[in-house]
């Protein structure tokens, strides 16, 4: 006799149709894993949706309340024995968790998207962590990066007494729905995309500052194409119009069809303050296109030097400034073929896989 299982899932994260990311492709491809595997699942989410394969979820959700009330209230009031109970983008160390174990027999996994600030938190609330690692670490069965770099952060943020309980599980993209480019990428004035939130964390404005301080010759070619949306827009349009730049950017807005996009791009140019895991320069790999980034959140961990893309500073726009004179120039350029390494290493059946091997323990 097969035994079913019944878990549940509790994200934090708002379903917009007019903003479909990666992690809305995870979820799909997750939630058919989980049917097929005489898997049960009741999603928790702030608002309901049926846009996508969300038609098909078990959606349990009300605006009005925090993700974390909505959960607790639905346990104390429906005897649902979840074998595992998985979190996306909660916060860690709470006494959340203890109020789960309190009501539950379950397994609680916690999966950890959050970017950290650049610097480090301020004093008071690294003690406030240490103390709620403390605390509340024991309710959590299995603490989940999406990187080494969150896993590694999950330590430094909570103690180092979480390591035998805490492991990497790689954000992956999909694969099959990225067209990959094909023809050769332009040897000089090679054409730039950013596919970004707009906010000051995403560090654009770091290369509208670059750009300004480019010779004017390289400027009269230059083509920087935008994609995202955000509070901090404005702020980015100004900055542009004050430098007179308005001719090298070009601000798209969100985009429905980006998997489709990136192929007619020769770079992607993520200038970030901070991350943790990015799917935009994932599935940009994924589409043959280098990508020009910091050394922020797990970055390193998928773009190398001078081979399937380029490091700088995070903040040190004269270095931004030389790497694009050097880009626009071809006096540096990316030979290699990018999208070998997501398909090997960093695809959403991957991903899948190992979120499901949690769900085995």
């Amino acid at each position: 006799m097969v035994v079913k299982q019944h878990i549940a899932v509790i994200c934090n994260y708002k379903l917009l149709e007019n903003r479909v990311g990666g992690m809305d492709y995870f979820f799909w491809a997750f939630n058919k894993k989980c049917l097929e595997e005489n898997i049960t699942v009741d999603w928790f989410f702030p608002n309901t949706a049926t846009h996508g394969d969300y038609n098909a979820f078990n959606i349990i959700a009300n605006e009005n309340i925090s993700i974390e009330a909505l959960f607790i209230n639905h346990i104390k009031t429906n005897k649902t024995g979840y074998s595992h109970v998985v979190t996306h983008f909660v916060e860690l160390c709470t006494s959340f968790f203890a109020e789960i174990k309190k009501n539950l027999k379950t397994q609680v996994i916690t999966i950890d998207h959050n970017p950290r600030p650049l610097n480090g938190y301020p004093l008071i609330k690294r003690i406030k962590k240490k103390i709620k690692g403390r605390l509340y670490a024991r309710y959590i069965d299995e603490f989940i990066g999406v990187s080494d770099y969150t896993s590694n952060a999950i330590l430094n943020d909570f103690g180092n007494f979480l390591k035998p309980k805490t492991k990497t599980v790689y954000n992956g993209v999909l694969i099959e729905d990225i067209v990959p480019k094909t023809e050769e990428r332009a040897k000089t004035n090679p054409k730039f995309m950013v596919v970004s939130h707009l906010r000051f964390s995403k560090g654009i404005q770091d290369l509208i500052l670059a750009v300004k301080n480019l010779p004017e010759a390289l400027k009269k070619e230059l083509r920087i194409t935008i994609y995202g949306d955000g509070l901090y827009k404005t702020e980015l349009l100004d900055l542009v119009a004050l430098y007179q730049l308005n001719s090298v950017f070009n601000f798209k807005g969100s985009s429905a069809t980006l998997k489709t996009t990136y192929q007619h791009y020769d770079y992607l140019l993520q200038p970030t303050h901070m991350e943790c895991f990015s799917l935009s320069i994932l599935e940009s790999l994924a589409a043959n296109i280098p990508v020009v980034t910091t050394p922020v959140g797990g970055n390193e961990e998928v773009v190398t030097h001078g081979e399937n893309g380029y490091i700088f500073k995070t903040k040190d726009t004269n270095a931004l400034t030389t790497l694009l004179t050097t880009l626009i120039t071809g006096e540096k350029s990316i030979k290699e073929n990018t999208r070998h390494l997501i398909e090997s290493q960093f695809s959403i059946d991957l991903m899948v896989e190992n979120h499901i091997n949690l769900l085995k323990n």
